[in-house]
């Protein structure tokens, strides 16, 4: 058996058009299957929220340099002291975590059912780069780092009291503590 010919470009136009036909396919059929499983396996009334507007584009009214940032993540991390997240509910967990500015990552734990939290245990700053937002604050790139941050569970098949309650509390707690920028972080 020969070594099969190199392709001409030609073909590879041709190979890389269908991948890109089967990964679109893919990506449309995801949707759909992510919400056929978790109507079967956990909510039977899911469906996904649908945003008809785009979000507002909120330009930083002054220098990076000066403005408070805090990190939102939806990766489940929590202090040693909270309770983790309900990993057993079918239709998730709204509720929030608030994160001490001063919290070392160490002693920070993850609560999620949606990845695998053992990798990232190994290196939280991948999903809560707290470290990174510290480093940031010490050279001067921001002003600084929030007094506290905040944390959710990314899995909340049923959304209502996340929009309607949790998410506005949150919002209004990052206002008071004086934040001008967030950085969201998912799992």
């Amino acid at each position: 058996m020969g070594a099969r010919p190199p392709l001409h470009y030609e073909e590879h136009v041709i190979m890389d058009e269908r991948v890109m036909d089967r990964e679109a396919e893919l990506d449309a059929n995801f949707v759909e299957l992510e919400k056929q499983f978790v109507r079967r396996k956990a909510y039977p009334q899911f469906d996904w929220v649908r945003f008809d507007h785009p979000t507002p584009v909120n330009p930083l009214r002054k220098p990076l340099s000066d403005c408070r940032v805090a990190l939102v993540t939806t990766a489940g991390v929590h202090t040693k002291d909270d309770p983790p997240f309900n990993l057993k509910s079918p239709i998730g967990d709204p509720s929030y975590r608030q994160i001490p500015g001063d919290a070392r990552l160490e002693e920070l734990r993850l609560s999620h059912v949606g990845y695998d939290t053992k990798r990232v245990s190994e290196d939280k700053n991948s999903v809560f780069p707290l470290d990174r937002l510290r480093e940031l604050a010490a050279e001067g790139v921001i002003g600084a780092a929030a007094p506290r941050h905040f944390s959710f569970m990314g899995y909340v098949a049923e959304t209502e009291p996340l929009i309607r309650q949790t998410a506005p509390e949150v919002a209004e707690k990052l206002k008071a503590d004086g934040v001008d920028l967030v950085v969201l972080s998912p799992a």
